[in-house]
């Protein structure tokens, strides 16, 4: 691979760490502490700064304000880092920034991720894996998202909350508690819709753990009994079954947020 790649008009600071077949495009400017994997590339007008490393191959379009201070009104100005996977797109004007003393002092974000125009990643979040935020997505501080989610355009997700692997956050959704994986949340603010059945197949999933997911969630979300118990039933019928004990194991690790529930009864899931 060959060596980097620096438009004249870019600014990169001592001690920026370049790895090797960067691009670095026009009136860009990259920060003293900023690690660049190789293969990346800046097309022009991206500002990387503070403690920030990016993994191999991300690919960053313009205006993109990548790593400064925290929009925190506690930040006092302590260290504290953004990490960044390898792959990863991030489009014209997305803004992430590193953590706070109130959050471990590190945002963190997956590879192989998709952030379309004006999408947020706020300080102390975690990104997982293959995640996809569409247009003007707004992730507030403290938030995690699992492998493989889509939050579509203007979703806005609440400090704290948890959005489940595989789940579907659908477009101007307002989301005040947590998605469990594989499940779609709808409106504002947001219920619980149903599986994300569309994703699933995308994803490959069998028919039969489709199936499956139908009947655990209908189980889940019956109106006897109280979740807690509906969940010990669930793991009793379903102890094998890899992605529904994934939702088992999400609402008893419990977080600030309650679950995210349908407004009726689900007589039937989508």
């Amino acid at each position: 691979m060959s060596g980097p790649m620096i438009h004249p008009s870019a600014i990169v600071e001592d001690g920026a760490r370049i790895g090797e077949g960067v691009r670095i495009g026009p009136f860009c400017h990259v920060g003293p502490q900023v690690v660049l994997g190789e293969g990346c590339e800046l097309v022009s007008h991206v500002v990387v700064a503070g403690d920030t490393a990016i993994g191999a191959r991300t690919r960053i379009y313009p205006f993109a304000s990548i790593g400064h201070p925290p929009q925190d009104l506690k930040y006092r100005g302590e260290p504290s880092t953004l990490r960044i996977g390898a792959e990863c797109l991030i489009r014209e004007g997305v803004t992430m920034n590193p953590g706070t003393a109130g959050g471990g002092l590190e945002t963190v974000v997956g590879d192989q991720c998709t952030f379309l125009a004006h999408s947020h990643v706020g300080h102390d979040c975690r990104v997982g894996n293959g995640v996809v935020f569409s247009n003007n997505v707004m992730l507030a501080g403290h938030c995690t998202v699992g492998d493989f989610a889509i939050l579509g355009g203007g979703a806005a997700v609440i400090q704290f909350a948890r959005v489940g692997a595989h789940a579907f956050v659908g477009g101007l959704s307002g989301l005040e508690n947590d998605c469990i994986p594989y499940g779609m949340v709808l409106g504002n603010r947001a219920y619980l819709s149903g599986l994300n059945i569309i994703g699933l197949q995308r994803r490959g999933f069998a028919r039969e753990d489709i199936h499956a997911l139908r009947r655990a969630y209908r189980a889940l979300f019956a109106p006897e009994g109280t979740l807690m118990e509906r969940v010990e039933d669930v793991a009793a019928e379903f102890e094998k079954h890899a992605a529904v004990n994934e939702i088992l194991a999400f609402i008893r690790e419990g977080g600030r947020r309650s679950i995210c529930t349908p407004r009726e009864t689900p007589a039937s899931v989508a």
